[in-house]
């Protein structure tokens, strides 16, 4: 068995639901696949001695899963007042309207086409409820739409699918854009440095105990992809599709239509910046 303490971030080990931190508490959605991992977490946040809380993510259209989100809140006491998105993927946004209507919520996200009332989020923006601080970081790059909050009560980011629990994620080309990504990544490592950062709560897979080595391996991980893609293009390999069967081929075929939105934007990076054929003028 692989020590936890050695893989990139620290994951600790099983999923499940059940509290991650003092103040936040995971809802693991049924809805495991080679994409989402064990399924989508959906996280309940809020102070210990208030009886509000904020859902972000509530995942898939799915009324078990939305119905237990609320009783786990109710089970602890307290009221969803709020709900959260971090990007627009069903599979963390496909439930929010059903959601609202449970709760009588707001529906707050970065994409008005996602919101259910008046207020959006932004970046700088800081949600506060029940005495909750939850700050709203810009980590477009997975998604165009894609936001993380910060949580300093507890030193944690929940950070959706820009970081994830376990492996890495997807660049969902042509909305996700590489250099975005990369300056996400970095604004996350700020947070690490800067901010006392330690938790990573991803949207899917394990809680991360070290968030400045995860964000370190993301980083490493992106550079080294890069490398591969421009000398694959180099030996002659210039479609997404015959970069994919070079790059990716120790991971599982049934991913490849995934990784080719990687590795498009991959390409379209690496052209931008002049490193392969195919770029501006």
């Amino acid at each position: 068995m692989t020590d936890a303490a050695a893989l990139p971030g620290h994951p600790r080990g099983v999923v499940a639901s059940g509290r991650a931190t003092r103040r936040a508490v995971n809802v693991l959605a049924p809805n495991a696949s080679a994409m989402t991992l064990d399924g989508t977490n959906t996280w309940l946040v809020s102070e210990p001695d208030s009886d509000l809380a904020v859902v972000i993510d509530p995942g898939p259209l799915d009324e078990r899963h939305l119905r237990a989100v609320v009783d786990a809140a109710e089970r602890a006491g307290k009221r969803v007042a709020l709900t959260l998105l971090t990007h627009g993927h069903p599979d963390h946004a496909e439930g929010a309207a059903r959601f609202a209507e449970l709760t009588r919520t707001k529906v707050r996200a970065l994409d008005p086409a996602l919101r259910l009332g008046d207020e959006g989020l932004a970046a700088g923006d800081v949600v506060r409820t029940g005495g909750l601080e939850l700050r709203v970081v810009p980590t477009p790059g997975h998604t165009s739409d894609s936001l993380c909050f910060h949580l300093p009560a507890d030193r944690a980011v929940l950070t959706g699918d820009t970081i994830l629990g376990r492996g890495t994620t997807v660049v969902a080309h042509p909305d996700g854009r590489l250099g975005d990504y990369l300056d996400s990544l970095r604004r996350l490592r700020s947070l690490t440095v800067d901010d006392g950062v330690r938790v990573v709560l991803p949207g899917h897979g394990p809680v991360l105990e070290d968030a400045q080595g995860a964000v370190e391996y993301y980083l490493a991980h992106r550079a080294h992809r890069l490398a591969q893609v421009e000398t694959a293009v180099e030996n002659g390999f210039t479609t997404p599709e015959a970069v994919v069967a070079q790059v990716y081929a120790d991971v599982d075929p049934s991913l490849w239509p995934a990784a080719q939105w990687s590795v498009r934007a991959q390409l379209e990076y690496l052209q931008d910046h002049g490193l392969i054929p195919g770029g501006p003028e």
